[in-house]
């Protein structure tokens, strides 16, 4: 029997390969699907990038969550983006 790796055969390839492409096949249509429901989401008039984000956020653990928040807020206040929002110009009338 041929081999064509360290411990395998051409047939155990061959299942490996296909296995492989039948899950890139399932992956595509999983892709489609979720296009389709962005599609979906937009026709209903929510901001897509937004829901996104939501996502993503939503497969993040809390404490690592919490983690991004409060280094962006340490980056925003460094870069002095805080005194344009309302939340900033209280704080800064509170200081003075």
């Amino acid at each position: 029997m041929p081999t064509t790796g360290h411990n395998g055969s051409d047939v155990d390839l061959k299942r490996l390969v296909e296995r492989i492409e039948k899950l890139e096949d399932e992956k595509r249509e999983m892709a489609a699907d979720i296009k389709a429901i962005y599609d979906e989401a937009k026709r209903s008039g929510f901001d897509t990038k937004i829901i996104r984000m939501l996502i993503r956020e939503r497969q993040v653990d809390a404490a690592e969550l919490a983690e991004r928040e409060e280094l962006l807020e340490t980056y925003r206040r460094a870069l002095g983006s805080l005194s344009d929002t309302p939340l900033g110009k209280a704080a800064i009338d509170a200081a003075a």
